[in-house]
């Protein structure tokens, strides 16, 4: 279990050695593409299904709109890649 004073790097490099930092970067690059599909299957959902039929279809409040936010905040560590 992780102290209040040890960072999560600290942690990981104590618990996996040199694979904790390589297992960090990789789960960090995963979120942004998980997000992204998240919105494609969203999107092309049938309207009945989960919460798409009490929303319109350009409305702001569906599950699009969050997975698309969700993968753009997400967008960091790739953007750090290619940097």
């Amino acid at each position: 279990m992780m102290t209040s004073m040890e960072t999560r790097e600290a942690w990981l490099k104590g618990r996996f050695g040199r694979r904790g930092d390589v297992m960090a970067r990789l789960l960090s690059l995963a979120a942004a593409p998980t997000f992204a599909v998240m919105a494609l299957v969203a999107a092309m959902a049938p309207d009945d299904m989960i919460c798409g039929a009490m929303q319109g279809s350009f409305s702001l409040q569906g599950m699009v709109p969050m997975y698309a936010l969700m993968c753009a905040f997400h967008l960091a560590p790739w953007l750090r890649l290619f940097r």
